[in-house]
């Protein structure tokens, strides 16, 4: 899929991946990968900042575990991220609905 394609819908996919429960960034990136079928392999370099974004619009929260000696960063949705995706999945229904009834619509 184009990077243009997913502009504006980047923190509702992160959001929904995280609403499965926490992950720390690259667990996000597969998360992604496979629940859209290997549609969605972004690098790090879009899911890193779109978290510190998320973080710091207190969306997400965030703590380090260690793992093998690792020191990961978990996120998860607080509350307000709880409430952002609902709107953002509301959002996405009613926009979606209407591309198809004028993209799916034969002339």
């Amino acid at each position: 899929m184009r990077g243009d394609q997913l502009r504006g819908h980047l923190d509702a996919l992160v959001l929904a991946v995280l609403a499965a429960g926490p992950a720390h960034g690259y667990s996000v990136i597969v998360r992604l990968r496979e629940r859209s079928r290997g549609g969605f392999d972004l690098p790090e370099g879009t899911i890193y900042p779109a978290l510190h974004r998320l973080e710091a619009a207190g969306l997400l929260s965030a703590r380090f575990d260690e793992v093998q000696g690792r020191r990961r960063k978990v996120y998860a949705l607080t509350t307000a991220g709880q409430r952002e995706l609902a709107e953002q999945r509301s959002q996405w229904h009613r926009f979606s609905s209407l591309v198809t009834t004028v993209i799916g619509a034969p002339a």
